[in-house]
């Protein structure tokens, strides 16, 4: 099971979007591309897409980005993927109107990777945004914060 380009770069943008939730200002899609380097106008659509699922507000001009819509512990791995994947069909026979494998009627390698797919999913659905993205280790007095992800940058 493999996710496409565009879950894995979707996932990117919520987890660096639940990196800086302490910023004064939103993350941006240049920011985000120049930081995994990645296309900017494939991320734009990306980013796009996470905002119609109510996953990302975003401010369009100058000052403007995004921002996580909700707080990251309520944002859920299986979901996210389940909406950025396009297809589950791991096998022909998942796609009854187009298997034309001729061992199927006494096959039951559809009936394992089936329970494969849902243990897998399962997994993911135990899991929030929150979860990937450790909070921000606390200061020693005068310290600066340590930062859990390299590249991101300091809360300011």
């Amino acid at each position: 099971m493999r996710l496409t380009q565009w879950t894995d770069y979707a996932l990117r943008v919520l987890m660096y979007c639940a990196a800086c939730h302490a910023r004064a200002q939103p993350v941006t899609i240049s920011e985000v591309a120049e930081k995994h380097g990645i296309s900017r106008s494939h991320l734009t659509k990306i980013v796009q897409q996470l905002a119609a699922l109510g996953l990302l507000d975003t401010t369009r001009g100058r000052g403007g980005g995004m921002r996580l819509m909700r707080p990251a512990e309520q944002i859920n791995l299986g979901a996210v993927v389940r909406a950025t994947e396009g297809d589950f069909e791991l096998v022909e026979c998942f796609n009854a109107e187009l298997n034309t494998c001729r061992l199927s009627s006494h096959c039951h390698l559809k009936n394992v990777l089936g329970r494969a797919m849902q243990g897998y999913l399962a997994v993911l659905d135990g899991v929030t945004l929150a979860d990937l993205v450790p909070p921000v280790t606390a200061p020693a007095t005068g310290a600066k914060p340590l930062r859990f992800m390299p590249g991101i940058p300091e809360p300011g």
